[in-house]
Order: structure tokens, then sequence, then C-alpha cells
């Protein structure tokens, strides 16, 4: 019986472009989005972002110094994370199963900057009860020890834990570790996925 509810943050609770965000750091060094690009995710340093490897003042110290530049490290904050736009169908659902008293983690891989800006800017995550996130736990999806950080935090067994996640390499690697997980494509898709598990939302069923 689904007794808690894991879920992506981004492409499930909100959408997100990475080109966006290219673009807008390289209108604070004079570089386009596809000049930026190679320094910040092919070389992998976002990603080391994520994993909490970096820090923000780090991070801001090396687009500085990349770049030959200086820039206010607000303004640097708001260029990375201002790329997030609320998935809205997906808010009457969290509401629904806080309703019902199912517990609600987060799994993300995310940085602090993606994390704070999307916690202040649309308030989805305030029906959390809590939160694995790669920069604190310094592991990003597939690596087990971000599974393993769940697993702590779901307070219940995995296969009473359902878990979504627009990824579907990300989704066998919750199956491994236990979880009942299926991806996210659409809300009316998740809804079509609980009521195959008996969980019926108020607002039906669209196939």
């Amino acid at each position: 019986m689904i007794r808690t509810f894991l879920f992506d943050m981004g492409n499930v609770l909100v959408h997100f472009s990475h080109d966006r965000m290219c673009t807008q750091i390289g209108a604070l060094c004079g570089r386009t989005g596809s000049e930026l690009r190679p320094y910040l995710m092919d070389s992998g340093w976002q990603w080391d972002f994520e994993r909490g490897l970096v820090t923000p003042v780090e991070f801001h110290d090396w687009f500085e110094t990349k770049f030959q530049t200086k820039v206010d490290r607000q303004q640097l904050a708001h260029a990375v994370s201002d790329i997030f736009t609320l998935n809205t169908p997906i808010v009457a659902v969290l509401d629904e199963l806080k309703s019902r008293g199912y517990r609600l983690v987060l799994l993300s891989n995310t940085s602090v900057f993606h994390y704070e800006f999307v916690s202040k800017q649309f308030q989805v995550l305030d029906r959390f009860d809590d939160f694995v996130l790669s920069y604190e736990v310094h592991a990003l999806k597939p690596q087990p020890e971000i599974y393993e950080a769940a697993l702590k935090k779901i307070g219940c067994d995995p296969p009473d834990c359902f878990y979504t996640d627009d990824i579907p390499q990300y989704v066998e690697h919750g199956r491994k570790h236990g979880l009942d997980a299926e991806v996210f494509t659409t809300v009316d898709s998740l809804k079509y996925q609980l009521a195959t598990r008996g969980i019926h939302l108020r607002n039906g069923i669209i196939v």
C-alpha cells in the first residue's frame, strides 16, 4: 500500500530550460548561449555544482576568473536560476495527496541556486515533508548514494513508496532500489498510474 510519494522536481513540478540558463549567463560576460555552454555544461562544471562539490562562492569566483569580468553574485544567481516555469496542474495533485495524509518527499538533481529559486518563486515545495537534494548528499541520480539517501527519508518500506521522474534511467534505478516507480510524462498520465494502484484523484483521469 502506498504511503509515500517521491517526486522529481525538474520537468515534473517545474519545467526548465538549460538553453535559457546558458543564454542568460552568457549575457553577463558578452558570450552567446552556445559559446557559454561548453564552459558550463559540457565541462561538467554545472554537474559538480549540483553535486555540491562547488559552493556558490566558488561558482561565482570561477565565473569571474574564467570570463575576466565582474558581476554581482545575486545577479549571477538569478541568471542561473530564472529558467523555471511551474507545472501548474501538478499543484492540485500534490494538495490532494497531502490532504489524504500521504508523505511527500522531493528527490532532485539540483543546485543550491535552483532549489532556492524554485522554493521562493513558486511555493510548490511547501507541500513537501522532506527533501533529498543532490547538492546536499553529494551525488546525482542515478548514483546509488542519492537513492540510498531517499530510502532513509521516505518513512516506509520501498515498495510502499511511489516514485515518479521524467528520466527513464532514473526510474529504472529507483526500481532497482525497490521503489514502485513510473516515468512522468503528464499529470493525466500520473493520475492514470495512480488509479491503477487504487488511488483515484477527485479531478478525474484524462487518457
